[in-house]
């Protein structure tokens, strides 16, 4: 929860269409057709979010159709997800479904960097996997 204890909550009778942004914790029941930026994200079991999310932590339980960054990432088992997952640190409970591919994030590293994508693999050239250690 955000540290002035305040957050946001979504009912279950509740459809949003479009993009919502919160600065402090989001507790969703119901359903967004649109992107998610917030602070902390708790997602209940009956919810539905059909864009992509963002959040320093999130906490998943219903349907998400679309990317997921989150630095602390909790995915519980009732939890169905379609899309790539980015994290710094995930948990993920026995009968969850994730649909998509994982990326763990590492602190401080720049975005270009985390990319799979470079000259060689756009022109379909496939590289073996490479290891640099920090000196």
């Amino acid at each position: 929860m955000a540290s002035n204890g305040t957050f946001s909550v979504i009912g279950t009778d509740v459809v949003i269409t479009g993009n919502v942004k919160a600065t402090t914790e989001l507790h969703v029941d119901g359903k967004i057709e649109g992107d998610i930026e917030c602070a902390s994200l708790v997602q209940g079991e009956a919810s539905c979010i059909e864009g992509a999310v963002k959040a320093e932590s999130a906490r998943l339980a219903g349907a998400v159709k679309g990317s997921i960054t989150a630095r602390e990432l909790v995915v519980l088992r009732t939890a169905r997800i379609e899309g790539d997952v980015h994290y710094d640190t995930i948990t993920i409970e026995q009968g969850a479904e994730v649909d998509g591919r994982f990326s763990h994030r590492v602190p401080g590293q720049s975005e270009a960097a985390r990319s799979p994508m470079t000259p060689d693999t756009a022109k379909g050239d496939e590289q073996e996997p490479k290891l640099t250690l920090a000196s």
